[in-house]
């Protein structure tokens, strides 16, 4: 099994998320062709959005690297990016069954009303096996591994339905659909103490601004294609170590913020592939729940955060934390991750924190700032046991993408930076019995807390 899916996950998204959407497509009753567009369409979108995320992380390596060298930000925490986590994650035991095991429990979910989203998203599910590799690797043991990934899947699946309905009346054309991601839904708790903290701060809400309003207040300084140029402008000059050096690479300078703009304006444009290609099938997939459960009303299908990363106060926010999160991973005492490779997984952050602070962008970065403050020490922290990992999945696939230079640990900012990812590895690894009931208890009261609010919804509606 881990050969196979070791073969599978080595297509890559661009090339597995086709053929899954349409055979996906075609069981639930879609005709051949038009599943096999929307198969083509989400593969497409995967390709869009990894040529542009690496437009965005191979503009940034060498200005970074050389900002590294000049002012000694070497830090002993080896950022492998999404990539290599997600490889790491489905190239274990834990993984070659975590997609069969997820669905069996969404599907005894759904039955036992615990939860009302039929989880599509197949690709994430690497989060689920990457939380569950770790605490295999650190206990030796495999039914630790696949209790800790099944505990957060049923912790994520409640997530997404506690937030979906403000989710599908933020983002337009979102009807039905809930973002059962473990790394998006990470940063909800944050987000929601932070909203509340916030609103009691005297005169806070006069500085209620969304991207919207940037744009009318700032003109084009408002406008994110405009704040990826500065910034990459900015940053292509902090590579430089003197004034004459900054003259002398005007055009590289210009050239890196033309990059960063193109990749704010582009975001967008790729995410409408995604919509594009999963409508159908999101649309099928309720007739089919409809037909099949009773009393199916407000069943959401959970899809990828890929459908909404492009809003513009993501992009504005996810913009400005690149550089402050740089510097602060240099000072703040006691890391030892510089994210690099996982800068582009910063747009994941916000999906389902934006609905909270409805869009408003000076809320948001806050939140995005003190998450990703924490996330750098879960980071660090879990740096020993995710290399661990990496190193026994390199030593049986020969992998590049997971190979981690000598004299470091590997990290990376997707999921290891996530609440739900620390608090169960702690959990389990550190108090195994006691703290996989606490677990248990706190699951299934969530569970059930769940399932009394869907029936009471269901009345009502």
């Amino acid at each position: 099994m881990e050969q196979v899916f070791s073969y599978i996950i080595g297509l890559g998204a661009a090339v597995m998320m086709p053929i899954i959407f349409t055979v996906l497509g075609v069981c639930i009753g879609i005709k051949f062709g038009k599943a096999l567009k929307s198969g083509l369409l989400v593969g497409v979108g995967f390709v869009g959005l990894s040529v542009v995320t690496a437009l965005l992380t191979d503009s940034l390596g060498a200005p970074l690297k050389k900002m590294t060298e000049i002012y000694g930000l070497n830090l002993g925490i080896f950022d492998m990016g999404w990539p290599a986590a997600a490889s790491v994650a489905y190239n274990t035991t834990v993984g070659a069954f975590i997609i069969p095991v997820c669905l069996a429990v969404n599907i005894v979910m759904l039955l036992t009303k615990t939860t009302k989203t039929v989880n599509i998203d197949l690709w994430n599910y690497w989060h689920f096996a990457f939380i569950g590799a770790v605490v295999y690797f650190a206990t030796d043991n495999i039914w630790w591994g696949f209790f800790a990934a099944i505990i957060c899947y049923i912790i994520t699946l409640v997530m997404a339905d506690l937030t979906s309905r403000k989710f599908q009346r933020y983002y337009e054309g979102m009807d039905g659909i809930s973002i059962p991601q473990p790394f998006c839904q990470g940063f909800v708790p944050f987000a929601v103490v932070i909203d509340k903290a916030l609103d009691k701060i005297p005169g806070f809400d006069r500085l209620n601004i969304d991207a919207e309003g940037m744009k009318k207040k700032f003109g084009i300084l408002g406008e994110p294609l405009f704040l990826g140029v500065i910034v990459g402008c900015a940053i292509g000059a902090l590579a430089c170590e003197n004034w004459q050096e900054v003259v002398d690479s005007i055009p590289a300078i210009l050239g890196l913020g033309i990059k960063m703009g193109a990749v704010m304006e582009l975001i967008p444009r790729i995410t409408s592939l995604f919509i594009e290609g999963l409508k159908p099938i999101s649309e099928a997939t309720r007739e089919l729940v409809s037909r099949k459960f009773k009393n199916s009303a407000g069943l959401s299908i959970g899809m990828s955060p890929a459908l909404v990363i492009g809003h513009p106060t993501t992009l504005v926010v996810s913009l400005l934390l690149i550089p402050v999160i740089l510097f602060l991973s240099v000072v703040l005492p006691g890391n030892q991750f510089l994210p690099l490779a996982s800068l582009a997984g910063m747009f994941y952050l916000f999906p389902a924190v934006l609905p909270i602070t409805k869009g408003n962008v000076l809320k948001t970065f806050i939140i995005g700032l003190v998450a990703l403050i924490v996330g750098l020490y879960f980071v660090t922290d879990l740096a020993p046991f995710f290399t661990q990992a990496a190193q026994d999945v390199y030593a049986r696939t020969a992998d590049a993408a997971v190979r981690i230079p000598e004299g470091f640990q590997g990290g990376a900012l997707d999921f290891a930076s996530s609440l739900f990812a620390w608090v169960i590895f702690h959990a389990v690894y550190n108090f195994k019995y006691v703290g996989s009931a606490i677990l248990v208890l706190g699951t299934l009261a969530l569970a059930i807390f769940n399932r009394r609010r869907i029936i009471k919804e269901t009345i009502n509606d």
